[in-house]
Order: C-alpha cells, then sequence, then structure tokens
C-alpha cells in the first residue's frame, strides 16, 4: 500500500486549485464534495471530480480520493454514483459514526465497482471518526479492522459544534482535553485496526514553522501522516512523516544488534539496553522509509 504522508484537501469545482495541487508532490489528493463546496455547486463539483478522475486516470502523480458528503445527508448516493470511475484510489467518509458506517459504505462500493469495471475491493476508505459525540463513543468499533479501510483521521471542528462548543481550545489556544482524546483516540483505533492514524488539519498554512514544530509532535505521538489544506503545506508534512538518515541509522543498529544475538531478549548499544518492543520500533521506523 502506498504511504498516506500527506492527503491535500482540493475543493472539486475548482479547475485552478486541482491543476495547482496536482503539481504539489502529496501523496493523495482529495477532491471534497462536502465543506469546500456551496450547495449551490454539488451538482458541478460531482461531475468535476469524475471528469478530473478520469482524466488522470493512467496518472503516475497522487493517489486520488474523494471526501462524500456524509451518509445520512441525502447526498452520499449521488456522489458515489458519479465518482465511482477509473482513477479513484479512495473515499473520505466524513461524520463517521462507528465502523458500521465503513461497511455500509462498503456494500455501495462493491455494486459501484462492479458497474464501472473496477476491481472488487479496489476503493479504499478513509473514515473521519471522530466528528459527532457517537462516534467518541463507538471507536472500539475499528478493533480488528473492516475491508477496505486505509487509515483512520479526525476533525474537531464538526465535533465542537455537535457538542454546543465556543471553542475547541481553551484560553491558551491549546487544544481542550476533550481535543486531544479525539486525537488519541484516533491513535488507538487506528492501531487496533492495522491502518495508519493520520492527523487532522493544521489551520495556519502560512506557518511553516509552526507547521513542521506540530507535524514533529504528531509523529512522536503516533500518527503516520496529515491532512494539509494548501500545497505550500505538502512538503513539510512529506518531510516530517519521512524518517531522517539519523533515525534510519540508529533503527539499522538495533535490528542488527539483535540479529547477531537472536537467542537475547536485550541488548546494549551505547551503553542503553534495548529490549523487544524497541526492536518493533526499529523495524516500523525501515518500514516507513520503504
Amino acid at each position: 500500500m502506498r504511504p498516506l504522508r500527506s492527503m491535500l484537501f482540493v475543493p472539486a469545482d475548482s479547475d485552478r486549485k486541482l491543476d495547482k495541487a496536482h503539481g504539489s508532490r502529496a501523496d493523495a489528493l482529495i477532491l471534497d464534495l462536502e465543506d469546500a463546496v456551496a450547495p449551490s455547486r454539488k451538482a458541478v463539483a460531482r461531475t468535476a471530480a469524475a471528469a478530473y478522475l478520469q482524466a488522470h486516470a493512467t496518472s503516475s502523480g497522487p493517489l486520488m480520493y474523494v471526501r462524500i458528503n456524509p451518509l445520512d445527508s441525502g447526498l452520499a448516493l449521488l456522489d458515489l454514483a458519479e465518482v465511482v470511475v477509473g482513477g479513484l484510489a479512495g473515499i473520505m467518509l466524513p461524520k463517521t459514526s462507528s465502523a458500521a458506517d465503513v461497511l455500509r459504505l462498503g456494500h455501495c462500493l462493491d455494486a459501484l465497482e462492479a458497474r464501472a469495471g473496477i476491481a472488487a475491493g479496489h476503493v479504499r476508505v478513509v473514515p473521519v471518526a471522530t466528528e459527532t459525540a457517537a462516534a467518541m463513543l463507538s471507536m472500539g468499533s475499528f478493533i480488528g479492522g473492516t475491508p477496505r479501510l486505509a487509515g483512520i483521521t479526525w476533525g474537531a471542528e464538526d465535533l465542537s459544534t455537535a457538542i454546543g462548543a465556543i471553542s475547541n481550545r481553551d484560553a491558551d489556544g491549546k487544544l481542550s482535553p476533550l481535543y486531544e482524546l479525539a486525537a488519541s483516540m484516533c491513535l488507538c483505533a487506528a492501531a487496533a485496526a492495522s491502518v495508519p492514524a493520520i492527523d487532522t488539519l493544521y489551520a495556519n498554512f502560512r506557518d511553516s514553522e509552526g507547521l513542521a514544530t506540530s507535524c514533529a509532535q504528531s509523529r512522536r505521538r503516533g500518527f503516520r501522516g496529515r491532512i494539509a489544506i494548501h500545497p505550500d503545506q505538502v512538503d513539510t508534512i512529506n518531510e516530517a512523516f519521512t524518517p531522517n538518515e539519523q533515525e534510519l541509522e540508529h533503527a539499522r543498529r538495533v535490528v542488527a544488534a539483535f540479529a547477531n544475538q537472536p537467542d537475547a531478549g536485550t541488548v546494549g548499544i551505547d551503553g542503553l539496553m534495548y529490549d523487544i518492543p524497541h526492536l518493533k520500533q526499529a523495524r516500523q521506523t525501515l518500514g516507513l522509509a520503504d
């Protein structure tokens, strides 16, 4: 599976923004039919997204995802009927209540893939898993994973609206405890489902230094990628979620030390002791580079 370090949102009804986004180094583009598109432009956006997907079906560029409207909006089936075409790699599902929504979406995709002549199971799904109060209470439903699941991401804006909060941040500018919990639950749900956790957006797209700092913290916590809302954020995100040479060299030394002592449960490197969890972590780091 190709990495999802950077997933760049693009309004599907803007040809200019679509063309600019395709020239970025994003691992995936998310053609947005939901929040970035006005209600009066939904039909136009669907048609534009389908045309764009077909035009780039054989491209070696970024993976093509579409964020459809929520399943209970009355628009999701209209979205899916038009955008499940050649070139579509995945669907981002907003306002997911539980893993049952991913299964429900999968049943729709089964039929639409067959109609479009797309290999069964090809279209993957990344749910936004924390945008409703019900979703926060259902994160355990992702344990063991579901078919088509490619990753799990989270969002704070819709959750704050759902619970009636004035803001999702405290007076000092830091995320309030509920939203820190949402991020942590996303990490746990993704790990329990054996898929990567994708961190939410960094709103100030002009603050590249702040983005880099935030991404470094995000990766330390266990996220494997991040949502981008502007092409200028992509390179910073990709660099942050790609192990550097120092990290790789250390990981190689840990793996080599255990390989040299195959019966050992712990090994010493430069005066520090490393055990099996460190070995697993080192292999994960090398896997990210691959």
